[in-house]
């Protein structure tokens, strides 16, 4: 791997904690604001509710991040794949222009000697 390659890989890995970092805080308020609803909660237990709460949304916060890494590998097989059938396609009509045209002017040419 370059340098190039694992500064660029490095980046990507810090963008991806950060941006975990701040689901855990995201999850942590939404777990406080859920807990300050229920009032009569002791001490213990309202941090039994933040805590519980918060494990649910990173679950599910980490099975949508899961299915959208998936739907973006797929998706970029998917491309790949079109772009290959499409960079032939324009390859195949490009040298039957190139084929055409020569074969125009070896005509013309013929047809005025």
């Amino acid at each position: 791997m370059t340098p190039g390659q694992e500064t660029v890989r490095g980046m990507a890995q810090l963008e991806g904690y950060l941006m975990w970092s701040a689901e855990i805080e995201e999850a942590d308020r939404r777990a406080g604001r859920f807990a300050d609803q229920l009032p009569w909660l002791t001490g213990a237990q309202r941090a039994d509710v933040e805590r519980l709460y918060s494990a649910e949304h990173l679950v599910a916060a980490r099975g949508t991040l899961t299915r959208i890494a998936d739907r973006t590998q797929g998706l970029r097989v998917e491309y790949a794949e079109r772009y290959r059938e499409l960079r032939a396609r324009c390859v195949a009509v490009t040298v039957a222009g190139v084929t055409a045209a020569a074969a125009i002017c070896l005509v013309l040419t013929d047809l005025y000697r």
